[in-house]
Formats: structure tokens, sequence, C-alpha cells
């Protein structure tokens, strides 16, 4: 063997030991994030995570997600929303990114573009606005699904200011939100991103004496309708879903809640 073939052999070794080594540093940062953000869960009663049906649950500081790799999207993010979180904040607008934590890799912004639909965010950006790095994080792609745009700046955006005003007048709530996620939808972008035809939102008041919950399912489409008209039982979100939105509540609890569908402690004004 020549010299000249050593060196190249030495420098594929060189390469791939320094891509390794990158890749072993890469996944060692993604772990101590996620037990970070574990962590702060754990040691918070109020956050009531559902169940996943993908395995695949990833938790940020600001929301956590169960990612469906079939689907490209998140089947639920859910985050605790309190009343001192609520902030007028005027960062500015990061790109969207790819969720490095994701470990089946989340799809590419790219998806979208020239799609006809919005990347709609799960957890909104408004909703994260008491740090910095709350509401870029709100920008991965891990949290976004595709809207139509009427959809998502009307009755859809209706709906993520009503969560902000009951956030403030019942001390913080607890929100899951997601879109339907089922076999045959429409998709777009070549990753095949399903466009849901029903995003729902649940919502779970813990704080402000007795424990009260409300969920809505919205067709993918606008609306001029009152937001209480979309109002439907969680149990009837869950039927749909295969999910269970809330396990650490006690089971008696649990099945009256989640099986009522009247909103009149919810004040709608």
């Amino acid at each position: 063997m020549n010299k000249r073939s050593t060196y190249g052999i030495l420098a594929v070794i060189v390469l791939v030991g320094v891509f390794g080594f990158e890749y072993f540093l890469e996944q060692k940062a993604a772990s101590e994030r996620f037990e970070e953000a574990k962590a702060l869960k754990d040691a918070t009663n109020e956050f009531f995570l559902p169940t996943s049906t993908t395995g695949q649950i990833v938790h940020h500081s600001g929301y956590s997600l169960s990612y469906s790799e079939a689907h490209e999207q998140a089947e639920w993010v859910a985050y605790e929303l309190k009343k001192d979180q609520l902030s007028n904040a005027n960062f500015k607008r990061p790109y969207f990114e790819i969720d490095k934590d994701i470990k089946t890799r989340a799809a590419h912004w790219y998806n979208y573009k020239n799609s006809g639909y919005d990347r709609g965010h799960l957890c909104p950006a408004a909703d994260r606005k008491y740090s910095k790095t709350a509401f870029d994080e709100t920008f991965l792609t891990s949290n976004i699904s595709p809207q139509e745009h009427e959809f998502n700046s009307g009755i859809w955006n209706s709906l993520e200011q009503k969560v902000r005003y009951w956030a403030f007048k019942y001390d913080g709530v607890f929100v899951v939100t997601g879109g339907v996620l089922e076999e045959g939808l429409e998709s777009i972008g070549e990753e095949q991103v399903s466009v849901p035809k029903y995003f729902y939102k649940v919502l779970i008041d813990n704080n402000s004496g007795q424990t009260k919950m409300i969920a809505f399912l919205m067709p993918h489409e606008n609306s001029d309708r009152p937001l209480y008209d979309f109002v439907v039982s969680t149990d009837h979100i869950e039927q749909l879903t295969g999910i269970d939105f809330f396990p650490e509540l006690e089971d008696a609890v649990e099945q009256k809640l989640e099986a009522s569908s009247d909103y009149k402690q919810w004040d709608f004004d």
C-alpha cells in the first residue's frame, strides 16, 4: 500500500471519528434537554399530560408533544398557560426550524411552501411570550400543522384568544391541542404531511376552585358560529383520536368531567 492510499484511509477514519463524536454530543445534549424538561414537569402538579399513541413524547421548556411520524406532525401538544405567563412582549419572529429532538426526524418547513396552507401553530407563539426561548420553541416544525389561512386567522384564532382570556380569568389553564389524525387524509410536500379535517382543543382548569373541563372540535374551515357551538365531550375526542387526555385525574373525576359537554362554567362573554 502506498503512502497516498494510507493517508486517504487515515483521512476517512478521522472524518468518521469527528462526525461520530459530533453525533454523540448532539444526542447527549438532546438527552440532557429532555431530562431537564421532564424534571420540571414531574415537579409541577399542574401538568396533566395525555397518553401517546406513538410512543414518541418530547419535552421542551414551554410545551410537550407526542409526535406522529406517520402524519409528520404532533398528535397533541400540551402546556400550561399561567396567568403570569401572559405577556405582550414583541419578540422578532424566528425562522421555522426542524425539531432535532424528534428521533424519527420532524418534517421540514419546506413541505408547506406553495402548498396553499399556513404553518399553523399548535402551541401559539402568543402563549409563550414570557421568554424568548419559549417563544422561539413554538417555531419548531413539530409544533405546526397545515391549516387553511381563513381558518387559522379566523375561528381558530378566536379560540386561541379565548384560551388566553380564560388563563387570565381562572389563574391558568392546561391546554391540549392538535389535529385529528386518521388514515386517508390529504397530504402536502415530499414528506407527505397530513392535512387534518378537524382540529381539537381540550382545556382543564384546576386552579380556580372546582376542577372543570371543556373540549372543542372544529371542522377545518372558517366559521362565523359562536365558539360554544363547537363544544363536545372530551370522551368524543378520545374516541376519535385514541388519546387518553387526563389519566392522572382520579377515575371518578375523570369520568364525570370527560363525559360532559356542558360549557356553562366557562365564561364566553
